[in-house]
């Protein structure tokens, strides 16, 4: 897999993915910088690769022997890795010591691994402002999220993965994340979507994720479509007197 993984070829890069995700097939022998498998001071190797820091692996006991490596090493499963690294955002990097340079997993993609391959977009994606027109869907959207305070904001964006079909990505920005609030929220969308088209795909992220790359663009560079604080009536003058004329 490792020899078939080459640039653009998303879809052999995809299928080591779910080799390193499957408990049974995705063990990897993790290089010890200190300390002894198991012991509280172990410690994964560190490597650094335009500006972005990897763990070092070997992908067997054959390739264990051909790197030279001389310290302590950890045989652990790739999703358990996977759970480890991406927190911190490192990634993976298999077989440094192969020819070529072996293959980098960056963490975005740890993180598919440990949360679902199938729940994340398989990346590079690419994110855009939605080109499609759907403005009763939109208007019933915003309709129901007055309704719905738990809602702040709204934002939307087009996903176009790396493999799979584009899709229409809602950005939630919520003030309360109690199962009340979820259950509230997540009923906004079901009777919303009723107002998509047929054959447009139509998902949702957590604005307040900050390790979702879906999330970040949204939060740097989509305006809401809906605001609920801008949508507020300005409050009243109080206690009888006028509106201060610009000063504070």
């Amino acid at each position: 897999m490792l020899r078939q993984v080459t640039p653009g070829r998303y879809d052999a890069y995809e299928a080591l993915l779910r080799a390193l995700a499957t408990p049974a097939t995705g063990q990897v022998w993790m290089l010890l910088w200190h300390g002894q498998a198991g012991s509280p001071d172990a410690q994964y190797g560190n490597m650094e690769v335009d500006g972005h820091g990897y763990a070092p692996c070997v992908t067997s006991a054959q390739e264990l022997s051909a790197s030279g490596w001389n310290r302590s090493y950890e045989v652990v499963d790739g999703l358990d890795v996977a759970r480890t690294l991406y927190p911190d955002h490192y990634g993976l990097w298999l077989n440094p010591h192969a020819p070529g340079g072996g293959v980098g997993i960056p963490w975005l993609d740890l993180r598919r691994i440990a949360t679902g391959l199938d729940r994340q977009p398989a990346g590079p994606l690419r994110l855009s402002e939605p080109a499609i027109e759907v403005p009763q869907f939109y208007a019933l959207l915003a309709q129901n999220a007055h309704r719905t305070p738990a809602v702040r904001t709204l934002r939307r964006a087009w996903v176009q993965p790396a493999l799979g079909a584009p899709y229409l990505a809602i950005g939630l920005d919520v003030y309360d994340t109690s199962p009340p609030a979820v259950d509230a929220v997540r009923s906004m969308m079901l009777q919303s979507v009723t107002a998509v088209p047929d054959g447009l795909p139509v998902s949702t992220v957590a604005l307040a994720d900050e390790d979702d790359p879906v999330a970040m663009w949204m939060r740097s560079a989509a305006r809401p479509f809906y605001d609920r604080e801008a949508h507020a009536p300005a409050p009243a003058s109080g206690y009888g007197y006028p509106p201060a004329q610009g000063r504070y």
